[in-house]
């Protein structure tokens, strides 16, 4: 009697994962997300790590929109003996955006923690206010937990399209079930200090 109703049990929560499954995915990609609209601010600071320049169009845009004045573009060195930021920006300027849109932060930083500290001890040394992190919809969560509550500095997370993981999309194809795969992990492990 028990593992009847046991199984009985087990057989409805798979039915209902399986009917709202398309939900359910999009809450747990949704977890990942802390991004608004964009306001006015004294720069954007985009986020490296995006091999496709979303991240940097999205920057570029809110200059062309006039939220900000200029883009930090955040490099770590090792991309073929080269900063990041500078193919980056080589980028933007061949989708029509004035390199005059942009600044190069060349760094050595291998990891979100390591990159948002060297961007903070950036915008201190040069009195900055107010910024907008621009950064892919899946990481605006956990590089969020690296701006709250710094003093003197207001940040607002700006979450910018992926090539492949985005809400509704990320479990259609391998590469965005990797990236939000890892996404979690790498969260799980800063909300638990490793």
């Amino acid at each position: 009697m028990k593992a009847t109703r046991l199984l009985l049990v087990l057989g409805a929560l798979a039915l209902g994962s399986w009917m709202y499954r398309e939900s359910l995915l999009n809450a747990c990609f949704d977890a990942l997300v802390s991004a608004g609209p964009p306001v006015k601010a004294d720069l954007a600071v985009v986020f490296a790590g995006d091999g496709h320049g979303n991240r940097l169009l999205k920057g570029a845009q809110l200059v062309r929109d006039g939220y900000v004045p200029l883009v930090l573009v955040s490099g770590p060195a090792g991309h073929y003996d080269d900063y990041e930021c500078d193919p980056a920006i080589h980028f933007g300027v061949a989708h029509g955006y004035p390199e005059t849109y942009f600044r190069h932060f060349h760094g050595n930083y291998t990891n979100t923690a390591d990159e948002a500290t060297a961007i903070i001890a950036q915008l201190r040394k040069e009195n900055i206010k107010k910024i907008l992190v621009v950064t892919s919809g899946y990481h605006t969560r956990r590089t969020s937990l690296y701006f709250k509550n710094l003093d003197g500095i207001e940040a607002h997370m700006i979450a910018a399209e992926d090539r492949y993981a985005n809400h509704g999309t990320w479990w259609k194809d391998r590469e965005g079930r990797k990236i939000v795969a890892m996404e979690w992990a790498k969260t799980i492990a800063t909300w638990i200090g490793i």
